[in-house]
C-alpha cells in the first residue's frame, strides 16, 4: 500500500492530499488515502476517503470492501451486508465480497444464507481458504458435523498450519464421537494460535 520512498504515514498523507487537491476526481487517490487511514486505524477519515472514492467510481469493489470491513468493525452487520453486495454487484466474481457476505450472515446467525454466499466464494476462488473454513463453520451450526469436517480436512490439506480449520474440525470430530482425533487437532488449533473455547479445552482435558 505505501510506496517504497515513504518512512511513514503521515507524509504519505500529506502527499496523498496533494494529489488529491490537484486531481479531485481521481478516485484511485481516494481509495489509497483511505487505506492510508485504516493503517493508522483512523477509521472514520478511511471511511470518508473510500465513500469519496465509491462516489467518483461506482464500480470500485474494492472500496466497498473496505466499508464493509469498516461497518463489520462497528458491528454493523448490515451495513458490512450491504456494502459487499455492492461489492459483488460490481465486479459477479469478486469472491473476497462473496466471502465477506458469508461471514457477515454467520454473524446474524444465518447459516443457510452464509452457505449460498461462501460456495459463490469458493466458485470463484477455489484456494480462499478464510471462506472454506467459514462454510465449516456454518455447516457446524446446522447440525451437520460430518460435512464441516471434511470441509475442514480439505482446508487443512491445502494449508497445513490454519488454525480456524483445526479448531472447526475439532468441534466437528468431537460431535461425532471422536475424542482422540478431536483433541489432536484442538492442539494443533493451540499451537498455530488459535484461541480454542475453553468449554471444548476442558471437555478434552487440554
Amino acid at each position: 500500500m505505501m510506496k517504497a520512498r515513504y518512512d511513514d504515514l503521515d507524509t504519505y498523507i500529506a502527499d496523498l492530499k496533494a494529489e488529491i487537491t490537484a486531481r479531485p476526481d481521481c478516485a484511485g487517490h481516494h481509495y489509497n488515502l483511505g487505506l492510508a487511514y485504516l493503517s493508522k486505524r483512523d477509521f472514520l477519515e478511511a471511511e470518508k476517503a473510500f465513500l469519496e472514492a465509491v462516489a467518483l467510481s461506482p464500480h470500485l469493489a474494492e472500496a466497498y470492501v473496505q466499508l464493509g470491513g469498516i461497518a463489520m468493525q462497528r458491528g454493523d452487520f448490515e451495513g458490512c451486508l450491504n456494502y459487499n453486495r455492492e461489492a459483488v454487484n460490481a465486479r459477479p466474481r469478486f469472491a473476497i465480497g462473496w466471502g465477506n457476505i458469508g461471514f457477515a450472515h454467520l454473524q446474524r446467525g444465518e447459516p443457510e444464507e452464509a452457505i449460498a454466499a461462501l460456495t459463490k466464494a469458493l466458485k470463484w476462488d477455489p484456494g480462499f481458504i478464510q471462506a472454506r473454513a467459514t462454510i465449516a463453520t456454518a455447516y457446524l451450526m446446522l447440525g451437520d458435523a460430518e460435512k464441516s469436517a471434511a470441509l475442514s480436512e480439505k482446508a487443512i490439506a491445502m494449508e497445513p498450519a490454519f488454525a480456524p480449520a483445526h479448531n472447526n474440525l475439532a468441534v466437528a470430530l468431537l460431535e461425532l464421537g471422536d475424542k482422540e482425533k478431536a483433541k489432536t487437532h484442538a492442539r494443533l488449533a493451540l499451537e498455530y494460535g488459535y484461541d480454542v473455547d475453553p468449554k471444548i479445552r476442558e471437555e478434552l482435558g487440554l
